[in-house]
Order: structure tokens, then sequence, then C-alpha cells
């Protein structure tokens, strides 16, 4: 008599998770940990608070006519952005780098060994969070700016050509930030580092740039992410010849995260934890 052995492939044996399960877990993370209450706080707070401050102070009675023909209303009222990114800056960075400092990384790593998949999901969570809550704010930061606004002063509604556009960027940018972040906080895997590399590209280099020649700024600094959302966010002010237009602005800064999002995986591929 013979005995039959049963064999089952390994994918009845070995538990998978596919995207939708992964994204899950992330979302499960991400909500329950306390800082991230703390940094989109922080994000509305400087979103809306420095519109109400800025647009508070504008003074059209005593401003120059060269003032009052630059005025840009719809710009003005996201004074508050270079907080807001960096915020969601911060938060990109700790999606990751939280977990190498504390060690689940490698029970993150053992439920989900696809680490291009792990990577993904994350991204996918925090960049549809970031988005979600950036467009909220931005369009909170501009009714409130534009509400505060004193007359004689023009207001800016969203009918008008570029306002709705510079509304929707200014969303989506600081989500971009975050997920550049996201992506160099794999390949660093440091809180302390990563949060640095994101001032260090948001703040310093266009600094470093400023010493260099007027010529260099125009021909590089057009690529700095600060200066591509100053340009995309104005709807009154003509564009520079030398800065790049919104459109080509955002397709930029979807490269970029693109970019830090495949540096982020080959690091992780390539890396034990």
């Amino acid at each position: 008599m013979t005995t039959a052995t049963l064999t089952r492939p390994a994918s009845a044996t070995t538990p998978g998770y596919g995207f939708r399960s992964v994204a899950r877990m992330e979302w499960l993370k991400l909500r329950s940990v306390r800082s991230t209450a703390w940094v989109l706080l922080v994000f509305a707070a400087g979103m809306v608070g420095l519109s109400i401050l800025v647009m508070t102070h504008q003074h059209w009675a005593t401003m120059s006519p060269a003032d009052r023909a630059s005025f840009d209303p719809t710009n003005n009222s996201y004074a508050g952005l270079a907080i807001g990114q960096l915020a969601l800056g911060v938060l990109g960075a700790l999606v990751i780098t939280t977990e190498f400092s504390s060690g689940m990384i490698r029970a993150t790593l053992a439920a989900v060994p696809s680490r291009p998949l792990l990577l993904a999901a994350k991204a996918a969570v925090l960049g549809a969070l970031a988005l979600v809550v950036g467009e909220i704010f931005a369009f909170a930061a501009f009714a409130v700016g534009e509400a505060v606004l004193r007359s004689p002063a023009p207001h800016a509604t969203l009918g008008q050509p570029g306002v709705l556009r510079a509304v929707l960027m200014a969303g989506a940018y600081p989500a971009l930030i975050a997920l550049i972040a996201l992506g160099l906080g794999a390949v660093i895997r440091h809180t302390a580092g990563a949060i640095s590399a994101v001032v260090g590209i948001l703040f310093v280099l266009p600094l470093i740039l400023v010493p260099l020649g007027e010529s260099i700024q125009n021909s590089i600094g057009r690529f700095m992410p600060m200066l591509i959302a100053e340009n995309s966010l104005t709807a009154v002010k003509p564009v520079a010849q030398h800065a790049l237009s919104p459109g080509v602005g955002l397709g930029v800064l979807c490269l970029y995260a693109a970019a830090a999002l495949a540096a982020g995986t080959w690091a992780l591929a390539r890396r034990d934890a």
C-alpha cells in the first residue's frame, strides 16, 4: 500500500499581502502615531495662522503705486507655506525613519518581505493623506485670508484667472515635498539626517546660489522647489521669463518625488534592515 503525499503550492501555505493589505497596515500605523497629529496641527496653524497675520497687515492706502500694481492677494494668503512644506516634509521622513530607529522595521519586513511593495504602500498612504490635508488647508488659508483682507484692497475669487490653479498648487506642493522626504528617509534611515536633507534642499540650496551670480540663479534656481512654488502660487504678477511655468514646475516636482522614491526603493532593496 502506497501513501500519497499531498503537496500544496507555496502561496497556499505562506500568507501573502497585496498592495491593499499593506496600505491598510501603513494607514493604521500612520494614524496611530501621536506625531502625525502634531505635525498636521503645525501644518494647519502655519497655513491658516500666517495667512491671517499677513493679510490683516495689508494696508492698501499706504502702498506705493508699484506695490499696488504687484499686489497679489492669492500669493499673500500662502505666507505660511514655508512652515507647511517643512511640516509635511518632517512627516514624510518620520513615516520610515522612526521604524529604523525603533527597530520595528524588522517586524514590518517580516510581514512584507517585498520592499518595493512596502515603500509603494507608504508612499500611497502618505501621499493621499498629505494631498487631502494640503488641499483642505490651502482652500482654508485662501478663504480666511480673503475674509480678513480689508477694503479697499482688491480681493481674489476662485473664478479669476490663475487663482484656482494657485490654490490647488498650494495643496499639492507640500504633499510632493512629503513624498520627497519619504524617499530621502528610506535612503538615509536616520530622522535627523533626513530632516536636515529636506531643510537643505528647500532652504539652503537657494541661498548657496545667491553669491554665484544672477545668471546661475536664473538657470539653476528655477528648478529649486521653493522657487517653483513661489512662481506657481501667483495669480497677478507675471511669471519671470527665466522661471518655469506652473505646469512645467509641477511636472518637475513630480519627477523629484519619483526620483526620491526610486532611490529609496533601491536603497531598501540593497541594504539589510
